[in-house]
C-alpha cells in the first residue's frame, strides 16, 4: 500500500481499477484547513491525463509496471508477435496497443513491451533506427535555397520527408518518437 503522502514523479499506482503513473505532484499546507496532496497523473493504459486532489493519508495499492526488452518476429492477422530472448517464448499483441513509431521497426528489432498483471498495454520501439530507403524522387539541383526536403519510403514502408540529395538504396537514421530524418547511418 502507498499513501498520497508518498507519492514521487514515476511512482504508479491503482486507482478505481485504473493504473495511474504520477506526473506531478504538490504538497500543499494551506493557512486554514487540512493539507492535501495536489497530483498529476496519467493512465498508463489510456495515456489520458488528469489533475486531483488527495487527502495525505489515502491509501492505494502500489503498481508494479513491468518492462521486457523484447524482439519483434512478425505479424500475422492484425497479431504482432514479440520473442522473450530468455525463454523463447513469443508473446501475441494486439495491433491497436502499438505506437505510431512502430511503422519504423522491422523484424528482429528489439523493442520495450510494457505489462501489467500480464496484460501487454504498450510497445515503445527503440527511439533510433536505421533503415534504408526504398523510393524516392530525384532531387533537382538548385532547389537548396531552404532546407528543402521530399517524401521517401523506407524498407519498412513507412513515407518520411528527407534531404533533396537522399538517393535510393541509402541508409538513414530516423527519430522513431517525431518520424523524422537524421542522417544518413
Amino acid at each position: 500500500m502507498i499513501t498520497a503522502g508518498d507519492f514521487r514523479n514515476g511512482v504508479t499506482f491503482e486507482m478505481d481499477g485504473n493504473v495511474m503513473q504520477v506526473i506531478e505532484f504538490q504538497h500543499v499546507k494551506p493557512g486554514k484547513g487540512a493539507a492535501f496532496v495536489r497530483t498529476k497523473m496519467k493512465n498508463v493504459i489510456t495515456g489520458a491525463v488528469t489533475e486531483t486532489s488527495f487527502n495525505p493519508t489515502a491509501k492505494f495499492e502500489q503498481a508494479t509496471v513491468e518492462r521486457r526488452s523484447m524482439e519483434y518476429s512478425y505479424e500475422d492477422s492484425g497479431l504482432y508477435y514479440f520473442m522473450d530472448p530468455e525463454t523463447y517464448d513469443l508473446v501475441p499483441v494486439e495491433g491497436d496497443v502499438l505506437s505510431d513509431g512502430f511503422k519504423f521497426v522491422k523484424e528482429n528489432m528489439v523493442c520495450t513491451v510494457m505489462s501489467y498483471k500480464d496484460k501487454v498495454f504498450a510497445v515503445e520501439p527503440p527511439f533510433f533506427v536505421e533503415l534504408e530507403v526504398t523510393a524516392t524522387d530525384p532531387g533537382f539541383a538548385g532547389n537548396t535555397a531552404t532546407n528543402a526536403t521530399k517524401p521517401a519510403t523506407v524498407e519498412t514502408g513507412a513515407e518520411i520527408k528527407v534531404p533533396l540529395f537522399i538517393e535510393p538504396g541509402e541508409k538513414i537514421k530516423i527519430d522513431t518518437r517525431t518520424g523524422e530524418y537524421l542522417s544518413r547511418a
